[in-house]
């Protein structure tokens, strides 16, 4: 009996705890909704382009003196394109964590520009150290940002959310990101098929665009480095006439960022950028390329040029209590343009601002703001020595935001649980 007794506690017991710990466990997962509701009411003392009336995107300015297509200075606008809606989940597995964000806006851009369209901002899933979908570029680094209500945001800064595969081999306050990213896009939904007056030609989007950043936490924010390369290619559909217009090229970017924390409520938020052909990773710019006329190649006398560039965003967020705020700061960027450009082309664009912030209860905010933007033009080329009198060197726009924002968010976790 004895024997027996202990054949079967060598041979079942073991084999019932196998399967005890083999059972399969549904992981806890949280799952949010989260948004808000923001309405913008916004005196305009210049001219803007209609479809751009609650952004200020100092490329958007008028280039013709009285241009009728533009509103008149001294208008209102009232809005609500920035409200948002959002989903985010988490769960824990033996890989690591699996994450996913889905967010729209009613901010309409391309086609949609001046419409309260759904926008798709992030579509976007992670797990571990892998991610795919649409969101930040790793090119960019939305802690820049400043705490404003202006919508559009700094013109001299990287704002890009993009299609990519990604991979952290660092993660947490320090990390670090790899990124294969979708060619060709821009942030407000152009390309650069459309080289500026090379007719007959498209773009051949056959490499992805490679990025990556490097973030060092400290003590008193951090600093970041990140990189992009990019290959530009186009073809040229029609080639009877003897021509050929099919050519590639490189584009480059640098890009160094921080934000620094000081005096207890303060926080400095900078930004520099300098590349060639990287101004669709831009908040605001135009063409990555431009066309160089090259009368010695009867063969090729067009080619598309990459233009240099460079961005500079400085902004300071003041929490002077936990009712009121502040923001001031500028922002600039400057395009290298090239000799055969139209004398309307955008060369350099400014953008400023500050504000006061009241913060009457939790997840409600109403606030004030006084904003500056400005265009200068190239004014030379195309056979000119300087642009007719219709056109304008330069044009800017004074305005002044109220805004109210009232936020959402709600919780729901699943607890852990045997199948």
């Amino acid at each position: 009996m004895k024997n027996k007794l202990l054949l079967f506690l060598t041979v079942c017991l073991p084999v019932f705890a196998f399967g005890q710990e083999q059972t399969p466990v549904i992981p806890e997962t949280t799952f949010d909704i989260y948004g808000f509701v923001m309405t913008d009411i916004i005196y305009n003392a210049d001219q803007e382009h209609p479809d751009w009336q609650d952004g200020l995107r100092p490329t958007k300015l008028p280039t013709m003196e009285n241009d009728p297509s533009y509103t008149a200075g001294g208008t209102m606008y009232f809005g609500v394109r920035q409200s948002r809606l959002g989903f985010k989940s988490s769960t824990q597995t033996k890989y690591g964590e699996l994450k996913t964000q889905f967010e729209w806006e009613l901010f309409g851009t391309g086609g949609d520009a001046g419409q309260t369209t759904p926008r798709l901002r992030h579509a976007y899933g992670q797990l571990g150290k892998w991610g795919v979908g649409q969101t930040w570029s790793p090119f960019m680094d939305i802690d820049v940002f400043p705490n404003s209500v202006e919508y559009w945001g700094p013109t001299g800064m990287v704002f890009y959310r993009n299609v990519q595969i990604r991979y952290m081999p660092i993660q947490g306050p320090t990390f670090m990101t790899i990124a294969l990213e979708r060619p060709g896009g821009s942030a407000d939904g152009t390309n650069y098929s459309q080289i500026e007056d090379l007719d007959n030609t498209r773009a051949k989007l056959s490499i992805p665009d490679l990025s990556a950043e490097y973030r060092k936490a400290t003590k008193w924010g951090y600093i970041e480095i990140a990189g992009i390369a990019r290959y530009l290619a186009w073809e040229d559909m029609d080639t009877d006439d003897g021509t050929d217009l099919t050519d590639n090229t490189l584009g480059w970017g640098l890009h160094l960022s921080s934000n620094i924390k000081f005096a207890k409520i303060a926080t400095a938020r900078l930004g520099f950028v300098y590349g060639e052909g990287i101004q669709n990773y831009m908040n605001d710019a135009t063409t990555d390329l431009a066309v160089q006329y090259n009368p010695t190649n009867l063969s090729k006398p067009y080619s598309g040029e990459v233009l240099p560039m460079y961005g500079v965003s400085a902004f300071v967020d003041l929490q002077w209590n936990e009712r009121f705020s502040s923001t001031v700061g500028y922002s600039m960027i400057q395009i290298d343009n090239i000799e055969d450009q139209p004398y309307s082309t955008f060369e350099t664009g400014t953008y400023g601002l500050a504000n006061l912030m009241y913060y009457p209860v939790k997840n409600v905010m109403m606030g004030v703001e006084v904003q500056y933007g400005a265009r200068e033009n190239k004014n030379e080329g195309v056979g000119y020595a300087s642009a007719p009198d219709s056109y304008l060197d330069d044009a800017s726009a004074m305005r002044v935001q109220f805004s109210f924002k009232y936020n959402f968010s709600q919780t729901f976790k699943t607890p852990a649980a045997a199948k």
